[in-house]
Formats: structure tokens, sequence, C-alpha cells
């Protein structure tokens, strides 16, 4: 990760000296992840405890669809017109004010606007997920190996939301909503602090194509791009598994404090990301991958032997959260802004959005229901946990498919790290 301050053919601008420009950057990643953590982890509870469980899983699709249609759009508009900082504050801005209409409106029993303006909600947060990243990783420069200790403090900031509605007594009410449209206020106000970057490709036009992320899509003619956002798209099918199901499965294999062990895996998140430097420098960003695709497979397997009574193998699974994550979504990120040419950073980091977030999200959530309504529900009865066996083996299969694709397409004969322009110019 050392090197020139380089990305795509633009030379970057030294960062400040010493650690004030990490800080900041790690304070804003702390607010980020708060907006999303104050309110994303318990939604299904709130819905409930307002009579509106019937819209607990059209609530967490249209996030996924959310995820897809907004982020690229988002993001050619911050490559071109608006300066990343100023944009970033203005969604949280909009985002606050619409997710501070929820209560009202989810307590006047109207379930169809409370849909509607998650959906809206969630169009104006998801491109915030990708150009925080791309912030940080454009500030940071030739000191991009920084970013795993900066993007830690995002994990941080979920925990300290989770624990902060849990003391406030929010965990099931529809005061979660009002949390995060305070965070989102103070992130906006903050965010406009942060060192002034203009937009890469000020003053292009934005033609419909752009606003669909067709621009972005050259990078896909680079081999190593291609196949990075396939492997993401199937890791992230697994992801979506794991975060429907991981906490029914735990609490069916007996265990009462689902929650307290869940955040094991919160904890093992901000463990894990510190070694990712570490790891860099040792195999590179192509083994540090394959090395987060192939975990999840040993996730699921050590969930798949809790159900035979091994219930220490499930803790193991939760504990390998931080490796799974850090080494997917992290080094991804770090990966895409190495490949990507400076005018189009924020939509490549929209894409790992999309793939992650938005197709994987929506996969992941559809493809487990079906399978739990098909194998587990009408088992379980009768075989308990051993039941849910036919939901972890797919992910384990899939997981082990992704490590191969990964491993035996990525093209051997092109430089790991080299950009995407530089790549194509050379034939």
């Amino acid at each position: 990760m050392q090197g020139p301050a380089v990305i795509g053919n633009v030379a970057l601008k030294r960062p400040a000296t010493g650690w004030a420009l990490p800080v900041r950057l790690s304070a804003m990643m702390l607010l980020e992840l708060m907006v999303f953590g104050a309110w994303l982890p318990t939604l299904g509870l709130v819905l409930a405890s307002h009579g509106a469980a019937s819209i607990i899983g059209n609530a967490y699709l249209l996030s996924a669809v959310a995820a897809i249609v907004s982020p690229l759009f988002m993001g050619a508009v911050g490559d071109r017109f608006i300066a990343p900082r100023n944009l970033l504050a203005i969604l949280h801005v909009a985002g606050a004010v619409v997710i501070a209409s929820v209560p009202t409106v989810l307590a006047a029993g109207n379930l169809y606007l409370t849909l509607a303006l998650l959906f809206v909600y969630m169009a104006l947060f998801q491109p915030t997920l990708g150009l925080a990243n791309s912030i940080a990783l454009t500030l940071l420069g030739e000191n991009a190996r920084l970013f795993p200790y900066v993007r830690v403090f995002g994990t941080i900031g979920w925990v300290t939301a989770g624990l902060g509605v849990g003391t406030l007594g929010f965990s099931a009410s529809a005061g979660v909503f009002y949390f995060a449209a305070g965070a989102g206020v103070l992130l906006a106000v903050y965010a406009l602090t942060i060192p002034y970057t203009p937009p890469p490709s000020a003053g292009a036009k934005l033609a419909l194509g752009d606003a669909i992320g067709i621009d972005a899509l050259v990078l896909f003619r680079d081999r190593r791009f291609a196949v990075l956002m396939i492997c993401i798209l199937m890791t992230a099918i697994s992801l979506g598994f794991y975060n429907a199901y991981a906490s029914p499965y735990l609490a069916a294999l007996g265990i009462e404090n689902v929650a307290g062990l869940l955040a094991i895996g919160q904890i093992s998140e901000v463990i894990f990301i510190i070694t990712i430097p570490f790891a860099l420098s040792r195999i590179g960003m192509k083994w540090a991958l394959a090395l987060g695709m192939a975990t999840w497979s040993v996730r699921f397997l050590l969930f798949i032997l809790a159900g035979k009574g091994v219930l220490g193998a499930a803790i193991a699974g939760v504990a390998l959260h931080g490796i799974c994550a850090d080494y997917f979504i992290v080094v991804g990120a770090m990966y895409i802004a190495r490949l990507a040419p400076a005018h189009l950073a924020s939509q490549a980091q929209s894409w790992l959005i999309l793939m992650i977030s938005g197709f994987g999200g929506a996969i992941g959530s559809v493809a487990s229901g079906a399978l739990y309504a098909a194998k587990v529900a009408p088992a379980e009865a009768i075989g308990g946990p051993s039941a849910w066996a036919p939901l972890w083996s797919f992910p384990v299969g899939l997981a082990i498919l992704t490590t191969l694709v990964w491993i035996f397409l990525f093209p051997r004969n092109m430089p790991e790290q080299e950009p995407v322009e530089q790549t194509q110019t050379q034939g």
C-alpha cells in the first residue's frame, strides 16, 4: 500500500502531516455509522411494537432497492457538481428531515407512508457510505494504508449507537428515528469542517447515462474490477443470509442474550480491522480478499456444527465476523480506490455499496427467506436446530465457489494494483 499518492492518473495532494487528518476522518466515520446503527438493527422490533410487523420484510427489501437505485446517481453528482463533503452534508440533513417524520406517521398507523419514508431515507443515506469512503481515501492519499484505522471508528460508531439506544430505552421505540436524525444533523455540520476537495470532474455535463452509472461501467472492462464486483456480489449474498437469520438461529440454539453474543462480532471487527495493513504488507490485496471470502464458508460450517450440539461453534462463528466483514468490505474499498481513476472515484465506491447493500442484500434476503420457508420452518419442530442445516449449507457452497472464482479468474498477468486507465492504455 505504500507508494506514490496517485489514484488513476491523477496525483493527490499530500495529506496533512501527523495524525490530525486521520483523527478528523475517524470522527466522520464514527458519526456515519452511528446514524445507521441507531435504527437499522432494531427496525424490525420497532415496527412489530407499533403493530407494523407485516411490513418488516418489505422494509428491508425496500432498503436494498434504495441501495440499487440511488448510489450511482449520487456518485455521478458528487464526481461532477458538488464537493464530496458538501454532498455528504446535504444528504444527511435531508435524511434527518425524512427519518424524523417516521414516528408520527408510524403512530398514525399509515404503513404505506411509513414504507415510503423509509425508502426515501435509504435512498438519501446509502450514497453517503460510498462518499465517506471516497472522502477518506482521497484525503489520505499516499497514507491510504491508514484507512483501516480510520474505518474501524465506523464500527465503534455502530456499537456506540446501539449502546446509546439501549441506555435510553429506545430499543423498541420510535425514538430510534429521532436519535438517527440528531446524529445525521451532527454529521452534516461536522462534514463541512473536513478539508475541502473539489469535484474531480467539475464542469462535466451529467448525461442520463451518468445518472445510472454508465460512465463507471468502463471499469468493468478491467478484468480485475469485473472479477472483484462478481465476488463482492456473491459474498454479499452470504452476508444477506447472516443478517436475516443469525439472530433467530442463535435464539433457536437456546442462547438467551443474543444481542450480547452478536456484540462479539462487532468487537472482533474492531480487532481484525487493525490487522489489515499487516496482512496487505505480507500477502497483498488478492490474497487478503481471498481470505475474507473463504472465511464465510468456515463461519457457516461452524453454524451447522452448532446445530449438532456444539454450542461453542456458534460463538466462534459469530466471532469470525471481524475477518469476514473487514477483509471483504474494507479491503474491497481500498482496492477499488487503487483501481479507479480519480474522476470516477465516487461512482466506483458506489458500486461497492450497490453490490453489498443493493443486489447482494436483496438476493440474500429473498433466497434465505425462501429456503427458511421451504426447509427450516416445516422441520424445526421435529429436528430442532439441526433443521437449519439446509439454510446454512447454501452460503457454505456459495462462499467456496466465490473463493475459487476469485483465485482462478483474477488475471495473473496483470499488476495487482495498477490503476484502470494505465492498464487500458498499455493494451
